[in-house]
């Protein structure tokens, strides 16, 4: 019972974010992504090719425990190999050039004249597929070719990447293979044909080719495998090629048809229909559809998607920021999937970091004196490499201002030499240079600060994460298994971190913390009150759920009874007008404290402490905080970051102005180069992605339907349509907290219908979609009565399916 559309209108409505070419994309980070959510690639052509570069979420040139990368952006991931398919004459240029995405079929055709080719990542297994059909008179032959993304041997220090290129009987292989230590990552391409004769050759040190002799006039079809692994005895070209045998197998036809199948029931679960006069709430809904496409191309394997470049880069492997994680960049990519239709797209993300649960344990024992777990704002798919006991004693000392950063030892100097610059724990290093042969890279001169190393709330925000899906599944052997050690761990982080103490005012106060990225070393920052605010009551009501750890419970409500209050501008006698929150108390090692809240991040917002019906005197605070950042008002021409949560922040508060113009401006946002395909490269080079429309589809399902409850861990409360403007259609379906899954709609102002299925069972409260007026509920399609009042509390049975509409209106729910 989920707000569907028959198939063909399903069709045209999701065709419109198809993406359409009538000319060749003017360069290659312009393609069209094309993947199965564990491999994939843009889809571009040169005049005599269509061109590839075949990606993976799980290869990674080195793990947390590289002493290689030291130069920023050097170290690398992702990337299989290179692949032409090379038509031996210019059949891409000129007038008649045709180029479509369809996102309802996940398939690129490109089609010039007598050519015509058709691209799909099969479903079922690792295997990209290209069926040609060729009506050419000029004889001109069709051949691929399969290319390294570097020299056969690459060597930086212990680090050895090496590649090669071979025949295999009709098929030519590329492999890879990253060593490092104990450390091995390693991967397989194996190309195949059906439908013609072939001939493999090699043509040089790099390159392999497979030619064809295809029959005239009938289609034939390149096959693409790709295997991946950690283990260096593991045959990943036997595995590739076991990938092509099944796809041959099922030829061309057999993987449209499962390709299609799957992408068809991941519609069919349900949608979201907007529209106005305008046409800015139905372009909306064309980015929130490929914003879907793009994730569920990308987020389907054993690692998340990647901030920079995801699965979409196209000139090698290496890319700006490396091959780390950064926490507040992958939200972006993230957060939306919560109340959308498919959380399964999150797996992949709750995976990585519940695999490395034992290296963010013994992270926070060595790194900061603290039980439970520590997941730092940047680190790798792996997760925290141990240290050496004498290291990590002094790291203690000196991260906690304990020991002047000025009598740091030559060991600790040494050892921090080699690291990775960009991982949390040695952030405070400095962009470096190359001095007589000798690397060298100062501090930034904050002492043991940089932009990402004392941050927390990112653990924290990933933990919450884990409690919201429980709260939109209520599902207490995942919450069992997987997210209460996650909550439990944050929670004892907080309770036993050294500098979270209790200060002469009988409050906690934690110091010598950043907020985020800009402060640094701040006091009682927004970021990690806001944490504490949100993971503490998570962990209270985890343990009751199921019934542990009463005696922790206790030391966690202490904590959260007596903690410092969301520190206010009136701390700053400077502050003038209605207060607001500030990303920090006096004093500050670096930054401005009394600035608001990072609008990035907004971790009031996030933590569930800005919610409807949450206390009066903070909604004042957060709406005056809102207000704040923008002091002429909103309109139009307002201006929103790539990365901005405001827009979010608004759809919370109710504001329908946000909806109004800061969706539409962040996905059309002037503060990165759109490319054709939707996507931009705001993080520099080789970094296609889709952050601000993850950022956007965010703040769209907030203003359709909010679940949240009034108070970390309260009871949830749904409301429909609260902050969607009023002369905006709308009708959708998504998840809500509880266990419900929500349809509803909205014509000319006003709710046309709420339906609800109780996936758990759970009492459901529903603000009142028509105030004033009585409502009449149905149960599984008979009328169970009238319900009064501004909420409206029900019983729901396990797989119920309730419908209200507005006392005495009939059912006409389209």
């Amino acid at each position: 019972m989920t707000d569907t559309l028959p198939g063909d209108s399903l069709r045209t409505q999701i065709s419109h974010a198809d993406l359409d070419y009538d000319h060749p994309a003017p360069r290659s980070e312009a393609g069209m992504p094309v993947g199965n959510g564990r491999m994939g690639s843009l889809v571009w052509t040169v005049p005599s090719a269509l061109c590839f570069q075949l990606n993976r979420v799980d290869i990674f040139g080195n793990d947390f425990s590289s002493h290689n990368f030291y130069e920023r952006n050097t170290d690398y991931c992702g990337g299989a190999g290179f692949v032409n398919i090379d038509f031996g004459d210019m059949v891409f240029g000129g007038a008649g050039f045709r180029q479509h995405l369809s996102c309802y079929d996940g398939a690129v055709t490109v089609q010039k004249g007598d050519v015509r080719a058709s691209v799909l990542a099969w479903d079922r297994q690792d295997v990209m597929a290209v069926q040609v059909q060729d009506r050419r008179r000029s004889g001109a032959s069709v051949h691929a070719d399969l290319r390294m993304l570097r020299p056969a041997a690459v060597h930086r220090g212990d680090h050895r990447a090496e590649s090669a290129v071979k025949v295999q009987g009709d098929r030519i292989v590329l492999t890879q293979a990253f060593r490092e230590g104990k450390y091995y990552c390693g991967s397989a391409v194996v190309i195949g044909a059906e439908g013609c004769r072939v001939k493999a050759e090699q043509v040089n040190e790099s390159t392999v080719r497979l030619y064809t002799e295809p029959q005239a006039g009938k289609p034939f079809s390149f096959f693409m495998a790709s295997a991946a692994g950690f283990d260096p005895g593991e045959d990943l070209v036997a595995a590739a090629m076991h990938k092509l045998d099944a796809a041959q197998q099922r030829g061309f036809g057999g993987l449209q048809s499962d390709t299609r199948g799957w992408w068809h029931r991941f519609w069919q679960r349900g949608t979201i229909r907007l529209h106005s006069t305008d046409g800015v709430a139905d372009d909306i809904e064309k980015h929130y559809n490929y914003y879907l496409y793009v994730m569920a191309s990308a987020s389907r394997g054993r690692y998340p998607a990647k901030f920079n470049g995801m699965i979409w880069t196209t000139g090698g492997d290496t890319r700006q920021w490396g091959g780390l994680y950064w926490g507040a960049n992958q939200s972006c990519l993230y957060n939306a999937l919560l109340p959308s239709l498919h959380p399964e797209l999150l797996d992949p993300m709750f995976g990585m970091y519940s695999d490395a649960y034992a290296s963010y344990a013994l992270a926070a024992r060595q790194q900061w004196g603290s039980r439970g777990i520590y997941i730092p704002e940047t680190g790798a798919f792996n997760g925290v490499p141990a240290l050496p006991d004498s290291i990590a004693r002094e790291m203690r000392s000196l991260y906690l201002m304990q020991k002047p950063w000025e009598q740091r030892s030559r060991a600790f100097r040494n050892y921090a030499a080699t690291q990775m610059p960009y991982f949390s724990r040695w952030n405070w290093t400095a962009a470096g240079k190359w001095v007589d042969g000798r690397w060298v890279a100062p501090d930034r001169g904050g002492g043991p600060y940089g932009p990402v190393t004392h941050i927390f709330s990112r653990s924290a925000k990933i933990a919450y994460q884990y409690w919201q899906q429980y709260e939109y599944t209520l599902d207490t052997a995942w919450l069992r298994r997987s997210a209460y050690p996650m909550i439990k761990g944050m929670a004892e982080f907080y309770r036993s971190f050294p500098n979270l103490k209790k200060e002469k005012d009988g409050k906690y106060h934690i110091r010598y913390v950043n907020d985020n990225e800009p402060v640094w070393g701040g006091h009682n920052t927004a970021e990690e009150i806001s944490a504490m605010l949100g993971i503490l009551p998570a962990a209270i009501s985890a343990s009751k759920i199921l019934g542990v750890d009463a005696d922790l419970r206790a030391g966690w409500k202490e904590l959260l009874q007596h903690l410092s209050p969301l520190s206010l501008s009136a701390a700053y006698p400077e502050a003038t007008g209605a207060p607001t929150w500030v990303k920090s108390l006096p004093p500050v090692v670096k930054g401005n404290g009394r600035a608001l809240p990072d609008p990035n991040t907004l971790p009031q917002w996030f933590f569930d402490l800005c919610n409807p019906g949450a206390p009066a005197a903070r909604l004042k605070t957060a709406n005056a905080t809102y207000d704040a950042y923008f002091r002429q008002g909103i309109g139009p021409r307002t201006s929103i970051y790539v990365l901005s949560r405001l827009p979010v922040a608004g759809a919370i508060l109710g504001r329908a102005d946000a909806v109004r113009y800061l969706i539409p401006n962040q996905i059309h946002t002037k503060e990165a180069e759109i490319m054709a395909n939707r996507m931009d490269q705001r993080e520099g080079r080789q970094t296609t992605n889709v952050q601000r429309l993850g950022r956007a589809a965010e703040a769209l399902e907030y203003a359709l339907c909010q679940s949240a409850p009034p108070e970390p861990a309260g009871d949830p409360v749904i409301r429909l349509f609260p902050a969607w403007p009023a002369e905006w259609e709308a009708s959708f379906t998504l998840r809500a907290r509880g266990g419900f899954l929500v349809s509803a709609a909205q014509r000319k102002g006003r709710t046309a219908y709420v339906k609800l299925v109780s996936e758990a069972g759970a009492t459901c409260r529903v603000l009142n979609p028509w105030p004033g007026r009585a409502v009449t509920l149905y149960r599984d399609g008979k009328k169970a009565g009238a319900l009064r009042g501004r909420m409206l509390t029900l019983s729901t049975g396990k797989g119920e399916h309730l419908l209200l509409m507005p006392e005495g209106t009939a059912p006409d729910i389209r």
